[in-house]
């Protein structure tokens, strides 16, 4: 298996604090995702990925966060797989400081 990009928390909280329009996708289950995202984060549970392909764009880059980021990395094994350009957020909501929405 390829080895997959990785992002932090503090590396990612810079990049939405300089601006940075990013695209980030929350892989974990609703019940989950209640207790807030990431800012600008789009919610597709881990189990719609295969369902959802048509919403991945093979030019852009996408940061996958889940509760631990071990589901998200399982996702980007996945995308990449794929040929989708893919890093995970290391540590997962369980280490995001930043704020959530």
């Amino acid at each position: 298996m390829d080895d997959i990009k990785t992002i932090t928390t503090q590396q990612l909280q810079k990049r939405l604090e300089a601006g940075e329009k990013l695209e980030i996708v929350d892989v974990r289950e609703d019940e989950e995702v209640a207790t807030g995202m990431v800012p600008g984060a789009k919610h597709i549970r881990m189990g719609d990925i295969p369902d959802n392909l048509e919403y991945f764009d093979k030019d852009k880059e996408y940061i996958l966060i889940c509760r631990s980021s071990r589901r998200s990395a399982n996702v980007c094994h996945y995308l990449q797989d794929q040929g989708y350009k893919v890093r995970n957020m290391v540590g997962g909501m369980l280490e995001w400081e930043g704020e959530v929405e």
